[in-house]
């Protein structure tokens, strides 16, 4: 049995390894987001912050 018969997963290997990429795409961008959101916050407050001042 070589390398290619394990990852072709019986015939199931495009819904296996799409369900991979899919996880570690969802994986690498939802950190990216959070941070782009948190900075996106944190400048509203400090510039609400400024306006009470």
């Amino acid at each position: 049995m070589s390398i290619w018969d394990k990852l072709d997963m019986g015939k199931y290997a495009l819904y296996v390894w799409g369900s991979f990429g899919v996880t570690a795409l969802c994986m690498i961008v939802e950190p990216i987001l959070l941070r782009s959101h948190a900075t996106r916050i944190r400048k509203r407050i400090a510039r609400l912050n400024r306006l009470e001042k």
